[in-house]
């Protein structure tokens, strides 16, 4: 297999790195762009994960992830009813962990709809049909928790479905803050001088950032295996968990890196490592960290 990006999907992606890099309004910008398109049918799931290494990159705080999940889901599940949204309309999706409890639900106060995970079925709620009780993520974004009633049941989606496409995603995202955080610190190791040498040709540093390095590099291969089996159609529930794992564990090795090599810096609030800190944290433990998906795949063996 070939993991090579096809020309439009490294298209995509510089379009989207632009938008970030220069708008203050970034989510209209990517729907006015058509990052985030008119029919979701015309982004598949590589060309999603080009544009969410993108936001992870820039940290975004847009409502790409889960409104390109719900929106793919209805698009190929859903009533013509079901499919009314506008392009740029919001939607967000409500899953459950093992065990069966509801996670905190991202952008519930800027969603327009929901699609609720209960039991083996997931069910299209309305935002006005809901009293939400807002929240904030550790990452500073706006979150929410409801319990949902009513709804109206979307034929042949299954939990599954949603739960394997959303965790995809979040791997998208951590590749992206990871890749950053990573340039970020290279960087600043080359130009931290102490006892008058830069801070990266001490051996315990570069160390560090060589397997900082690798586990980037296994984020990356492990995704777009992922990806790739499911843009062909095959099952992918192995290879979305291994994934997973490296998204958590490696990031979780990548955050840890980026703060310890900062130094001070790094435990700065107001500095950019901060907030690739907790984006990668975020990621690491949603819907299932790193051991929760290597139980998923020993119970495959």
């Amino acid at each position: 297999m070939d993991f090579t990006l096809t020309e439009a999907q490294r298209e995509l992606a510089a379009l989207t790195r632009k938008i970030l890099d220069s708008s203050d309004t970034p989510w209209l910008d990517l729907v006015k762009s058509g990052v985030v398109p008119e029919d979701p049918a015309e982004l598949g799931v590589l060309e999603q994960c080009s544009v969410l290494v993108e936001l992870g990159r820039a940290v975004s705080d847009v409502p790409y992830l889960p409104t390109a999940v719900a929106a793919a889901a209805l698009a190929e599940f859903g009533t013509p009813e079901q499919r009314r949204f506008a392009p740029g309309t919001v939607l967000s999706v409500a899953l459950t962990e093992s065990g069966g409890v509801l996670t905190t639900v991202p952008f519930a106060r800027t969603a327009s709809a929901f699609l609720v995970a209960r039991g083996d079925e997931v069910l299209l709620v309305d935002a006005n049909q809901l009293e939400i009780t807002p929240q904030e993520l550790v990452d500073g974004s706006e979150a929410g928790t409801f319990a949902a009633t009513g709804g109206d049941v979307v034929p042949g989606l299954s939990p599954d479905w949603l739960i394997t496409r959303y965790t995809l995603g979040l791997c998208a995202l951590q590749l992206g803050v990871t890749e950053r955080a990573l340039e970020l610190t290279a960087e600043y190791a080359r130009t931290r001088v102490q006892f008058d040498r830069p801070i990266g040709s001490f051996q315990a540093v570069a160390q560090r950032l060589a397997d900082a390095y690798i586990d980037v590099a296994a984020i990356r291969l492990t995704l777009w295996q992922a990806a790739w089996r499911l843009s062909e159609g095959l099952d992918a529930a192995e290879e979305v968990a291994t994934a997973k794992f490296w998204a958590a564990d490696g990031g979780h090795r990548v955050a840890h890196t980026a703060v310890h090599v900062h130094g001070g810096t790094g435990i700065d609030m107001s500095h950019d490592v901060h907030r690739y800190f907790t984006a990668a944290k975020r990621n690491e433990f949603e819907l299932g960290g790193a051991t929760a998906q290597l139980l998923k795949l020993s119970a495959t063996w």
